[in-house]
């Protein structure tokens, strides 16, 4: 299947993401984490190593990156609504990222069963090796800098 380009926003459109795969909707790993942050918004997350993804910020400011727990990766909220839309990670001279399936609501009924997760046990290093063999390859703008994510403004 040729790539296909996905495209997900916070309810008030301020930011969102262009995820771009070659796997079908019905194929993807839908994933429940059960961490607290993701259980009281109902996140199910999705990415694809062979894939892309970028973040964009449509209104400047809107972008929060909220770090918790082991600190290791950005979870991208909107400002104004509070909207989830997906989470990135740094590492070394790469950057990778998932999205929050639920902000793609012309695909909803089309995603495969969660998988329900648990990441509680894994340590800094287990967690970065995880993410990095299933999260989705960040398109950044060079230089890559701290924060974790650079999204481009439209």
């Amino acid at each position: 299947m040729k790539p296909q380009s996905h495209e997900g926003n916070c309810h008030c459109q301020s930011i969102g993401f262009v995820f771009r795969t070659a796997v079908a909707p019905e194929q993807w790993p839908i994933r429940s984490c059960s961490c607290t942050f993701c259980r009281t918004r109902g996140v199910l997350s999705t990415s694809d190593p062979a894939g892309s993804l970028r973040f964009v910020e449509r209104v400047p400011r809107t972008l929060h990156a909220y770090r918790f727990g082991q600190k290791t990766a950005d979870f991208l909220i909107c400002r104004n609504c509070g909207t989830y839309v997906g989470a990135s990670m740094q590492s070394g001279n790469r950057a990778f990222g998932i999205v929050n399936a639920r902000v793609l609501l012309s695909l909803a009924a089309r995603f495969a069963e969660p998988q329900p997760m648990n990441y509680g046990g894994e340590s800094s290093a287990d967690r970065l090796a995880r993410r990095e063999s299933r999260w989705t390859p960040l398109e950044l703008e060079p230089p890559l800098t701290a924060p974790a994510v650079r999204v481009k403004r439209r």
